[in-house]
């Protein structure tokens, strides 16, 4: 059904960057499954990603209820909202931080505990590594402290 409205999609999600005032190119690609990708490129990009994706996130859950209220609480779909490919650009460093953390550990054979993430940066992280079989990964600690540990696997 998410598909069918794809035009007012577009339609709705050009008003909310118009109604921003900010200059940015807004390009809604296919619709996969029921995520709906938004790419935005901008001059001024660190105004809408903020820190450490803060501000990206925070408008990405807005668009998602704005959209919500036009297309129907019923309808399930999320919305992944990207600036200038910063959470590409950002999953590439993640997975290049887990192998090289893994890698570690299982030649220290030592755990590894990473930074405090977001629970889309922990997911990135534990994907890098599901294929491996030398290691695992878990989530520890709550809220923003919520991290992940890689550890020699068993």
């Amino acid at each position: 059904m998410i598909q069918e409205n794809l035009n007012k999609i577009k339609e709705l999600i050009g008003e909310f960057f118009k109604k921003t005032g900010l200059p940015v190119e807004v390009k809604v690609k296919e619709i996969q499954d029921t995520t709906i990708p938004v790419n935005i490129k901008t001059d001024d990009p660190q105004l809408l990603i903020g820190e450490r994706g803060q501000t990206l996130q925070e408008m990405q859950n807005l668009l998602r209820m704005v959209l919500r209220k036009h297309l129907g609480k019923e309808e399930r779909f999320f919305v992944d909202l990207d600036i200038n490919d910063y959470k590409k650009k950002k999953a590439e460093y993640l997975k290049e931080i887990a192998r090289s953390a893994a890698d570690e550990v299982y030649l220290s054979k030592k755990d590894k505990e990473l930074p405090p993430m977001s629970a889309y940066e922990r997911r990135v992280i534990h994907m890098a590594l599901a294929g491996r079989s030398d290691v695992v990964t878990e989530s520890a600690g709550e809220g923003p402290d919520r991290r992940v540990v890689i550890k020699v696997h068993p």
